[in-house]
């Protein structure tokens, strides 16, 4: 008669799974209500939530006026505004914000591959193909960007799977 194999006493190579996280892509599927579309903070609130910019449920808004500035210069003004230029637009639509508060949120945008920074000057990153400041280039080259080598490396192992 056979033993059945006890799933704890399966030995299997220790990885440290931590080491192996290149990055992460936060994106969330919301509804699109009447209330996310009756004004503009509601939807670049929307659009910081979609893109896993804030958690549901946040609070601090330093990160949604940081967005927001960049989706105006980007999008309306077609613009690549500097430090000062945020930090005028901010006080403006918003309240003031804090120069410090402002740099760390442009740098987690950066690090998020939303947007790029060059010569004092910031901007969404701009897709291989199509217009600087075209929004719908933007959003498919972000994407693009950041789910294909994840789609690739998944397609790879799946392939590797059905070999054995």
């Amino acid at each position: 008669m056979t033993e059945a194999l006890n799933p704890q006493e399966i030995s299997m190579p220790a990885i440290n799974e931590a080491k192996l996280i290149q990055a992460e892509v936060k994106l969330r599927n919301l509804l699109v209500t009447k209330e996310v579309t009756e004004t503009r903070r509601s939807m670049v609130r929307w659009l910081a939530l979609s893109l896993g910019i804030i958690n549901p449920g946040e609070t601090r808004l330093s990160a949604i006026y940081v967005l927001d500035a960049m989706l105006y210069f980007q999008f309306q003004k077609k613009h690549d505004p500097n430090v000062e230029e945020l930090s005028e637009y901010i006080s403006k639509s918003w309240q003031p914000i804090n120069e410090k508060t402002l740099r760390y949120h442009l740098l987690q945008l950066k690090t998020s591959n939303i947007i790029g920074h060059s010569k004092g000057r910031y901007s969404m990153l701009f897709p291989e193909d199509g217009e600087k400041y075209d929004e719908n280039a933007w959003i498919r080259g972000y994407f693009e960007s950041e789910i294909s080598p994840i789609r690739e490396k998944i397609a790879s192992v799946i392939r590797e799977i059905k070999k054995r």
